[in-house]
């Protein structure tokens, strides 16, 4: 069942959301070469208790940290170490926090230093721009496929591959909730979008082929040919007024325009 959203509990996902983005925007900048992916893990953690709420991820399903740090070819879910960040890598931040009963969830990919490939870059940019495509479609009456397809129908062009083993999520009060939202699909298919969904778009996209594998800790998904990933991820809500994006800083610029 898909758990459709009161004005009000927006505005609380909305509080929420903010919480992720200043944690996600604090860590972006922390990002040099040197820095355990520990140390954003321990500043996720002081700045979300610190604002009176707790990280959502810290101890689901036994998960260890409260953000997932995942480096070059690692997709998702990488569990963050002492291992320390090398000028030209890339990072996948995702971070959660639940304040007040509800759930804010983002995720960005950052670059490590000055010696990123600009093919790497281009991977970064068509995946943060997919997620972009997708909140564009999230508007009451189209369908789910619209918004899935809409990643994969701007990044398999490019040359990209779609991970298809994992998807974006409904969220809310828990933070896996109906519907899945994969970032594949066929356009005018799957149910019709109403008034107070609220999902979390996730593109995961690889540099070379789609197909990954979980590393023996049980969480931390890589590529399988070996090649980088990114990952970025918005909570929307689906308004009457357009997409309201309820994990950014600036709330001005959080409903997208119809175009």
């Amino acid at each position: 069942m898909i758990i459709r959203k009161s004005k009000t509990e927006i505005e609380r996902m909305r509080a929420a959301g903010l919480i992720v983005a200043q944690v996600l925007e604090r860590l972006a900048g922390m990002v040099e070469p040197g820095i355990t992916t520990r140390d954003l893990d321990h500043e996720a953690e002081r700045m979300i208790v610190g604002a009176g709420a707790y990280p959502t991820f810290k101890g689901y399903h036994g998960y260890p940290s409260s953000i997932c740090a995942s480096i070059n070819d690692e997709v998702v879910h990488g569990i963050p170490s002492k291992r320390k960040l090398r000028d030209g890598d890339i990072v996948g931040i995702d971070c959660g926090a639940t304040l007040m009963g509800y759930v804010g969830d983002a995720a960005v990919t950052v670059p490590v230093g000055n010696s990123v490939r600009d093919d790497v870059w281009g991977l970064i940019n068509a995946t943060r721009r997919s997620l972009y495509k997708a909140i564009e479609k999230c508007r009451v009456g189209n369908r789910l496929g619209d918004v899935c397809n809409a990643v994969q129908s701007y990044v398999e062009p490019l040359g990209y591959s779609v991970v298809k083993n994992y998807c974006g999520h409904g969220v809310g009060r828990a933070m896996h909730e109906e519907p899945q939202v994969p970032n594949y699909g066929r356009p005018g298919t799957g149910p019709v979008l109403r008034e107070g969904w609220v999902i979390a778009i996730e593109p995961m996209i690889n540099l070379g082929h789609e197909d990954v594998k979980v590393l023996s800790d049980g969480w931390t998904v890589i590529t399988l040919d070996g090649k980088p990933s990114a990952h970025f991820e918005h909570t929307v809500a689906i308004t009457q007024d357009g997409p309201q994006i309820l994990t950014l800083l600036d709330e001005a610029a959080a409903v997208v325009e119809v175009a």
